[in-house]
């Protein structure tokens, strides 16, 4: 959520860097600059209302010491129109932080200055690209295909026990499946983060906290009777650790890991660009997260950036990485990298992970602090990156694998999965 502070002292900032998000502020920050005048005003007038009755107090208390009980008398008389005052400036504050709040927490964050003008992917601005597309057969055959040749994953079965969206990995499919996640976990290991298990549902708080709501409750499955809300990612069970808590600068950079089921409502259910793996409604990712201070976020971007390459350069996959236009970044991102693999029988980039840095827009909902060198309470940095999604990597290792004889494992996987080819 953007501060109050930012939106009241540089409100035309606030709409033209919303604009670069298709987003038009102008009515809204107007509104809320309005709302808080009038809240700041309420404020004053219950404080100086207070003040009174707390004088009006001691001149009571000191005419009952005096034995002038007439004069004390109409002074507590004087005392009960204000506090009956007091309760109405109350009730009228309350009103208007209900108001501002549910006009701030529409409001996306501001991207930052780097981020390209655009409305859709493509304009997006291509900033790396690596490796060399494979070569493959006139009759190579897209990964659903392979995977019913190869009996590795059942998307029939799978829309027979839930539906669409829902598939089941079997034999080495599902030993793949196992290998990518402790490979993933390893080499976040490696890299520092400390890796949870967190649960698959979270609270109402936790989906604000990390922005899913209210901006994304139709995407999101929830639990009604419990209102429980299934994580689309881990970010949220990750990131809200921290909601509520104050941490120390030398705590930073804080960096963690999960790996968990992600559950999105929004998958399609037709067309090739849904076929298969390419969406789903449930998938495994790996998730990595940081909170740092302000200074370090965009380098801890870049740091985050390169670990999700490392990844995908070490499975020997050709990939490019996109930085995000405002019209194509997420609700509460401040600048998005996606990274796109190329599926070879598809002829396709598909997207395998995004990695963001929300600067405090999280940590804003979410009241997470830290108190800097100077002992004052300042809001932290959050970012996040799929480090990586499943389905899709392993829609162009089967694609981009094939050979006659069947589907080679990379190197790096083959002491994970125990064995070298797919046949």
């Amino acid at each position: 959520m953007l501060s109050i502070q930012t939106i009241r002292e540089n409100p035309q900032w606030v709409i033209e860097r919303l604009k670069v998000k298709n987003f038009d502020a102008s009515e809204m920050i107007d509104l809320v600059i309005d709302l808080d005048s009038q809240k700041r005003e309420t404020q004053k007038m219950l404080d100086d209302h207070l003040a009174e009755s707390n004088r009006l107090s001691k001149e009571i208390a000191l005419c009952f010491k005096e034995g002038n009980k007439a004069e004390a008398d109409s002074l507590k008389f004087r005392s009960q129109e204000l506090k009956s005052v007091s309760k109405a400036l109350e009730a009228g504050m309350s009103k208007l932080v209900v108001r501002i709040h549910d006009l701030m927490v529409q409001l996306p964050n501001l991207p930052q200055e780097g981020v390209p003008a655009g409305r859709t992917p493509d304009d997006n601005e291509e900033v790396e690209s690596h490796g060399q597309m494979p070569a493959l057969a006139q009759d190579a055959l897209p990964h659903w295909e392979l995977a019913a040749k190869y009996d590795i994953i059942d998307f029939e079965l799978g829309s027979k026990v839930t539906g669409a969206g829902f598939p089941f990995y079997k034999g080495k499919g599902a030993k793949l499946q196992r290998a990518l996640i402790t490979f993933f976990l390893d080499q976040a290991a490696e890299a520092g983060y400390t890796e949870y298990q967190t649960p698959l549902a979270v609270n109402e708080d936790s989906a604000y906290g990390t922005g899913q709501l209210p901006d994304k409750d139709g995407q999101m499955y929830c639990i009604t009777d419990d209102q429980l809300w299934l994580i689309p990612t881990s970010e949220v069970t990750l990131t809200n650790i921290f909601r509520d808590v104050i941490l120390r600068e030398s705590d930073f950079p804080i960096k963690i890991t999960a790996y968990s089921p992600c559950f999105r409502r929004e998958a399609g259910s037709y067309g090739k660009d849904v076929r298969g793996l390419n969406r789903l409604h449930q998938f495994d990712k790996v998730e990595i997260v940081q909170v740092t201070n302000p200074e370090r976020s965009n380098q801890a971007l870049e740091e985050m950036r390169e670990h999700a390459a490392s990844l995908i350069r070490k499975l020997n996959l050709p990939y490019r990485v996109l930085k995000l236009c405002g019209g194509d970044m997420s609700f509460a991102s401040a600048m998005t990298y996606d990274f796109e693999v190329f599926s070879a029988a598809q002829k396709r980039w598909l997207e395998v992970s995004s990695v963001s840095n929300f600067e405090s827009f999280q940590a804003n909902r979410m009241k997470l602090r830290y108190k800097n060198a100077d002992g004052k309470s300042v809001q932290a940095h959050t970012l996040n990156g799929s480090a990586l999604a499943l389905p899709r990597i392993v829609a162009a290792l089967l694609e981009n694998n094939q050979t006659p004889q069947g589907i080679i494992i990379p190197e790096v996987l083959r002491r994970y999965t125990g064995f070298d080819l797919i046949d």
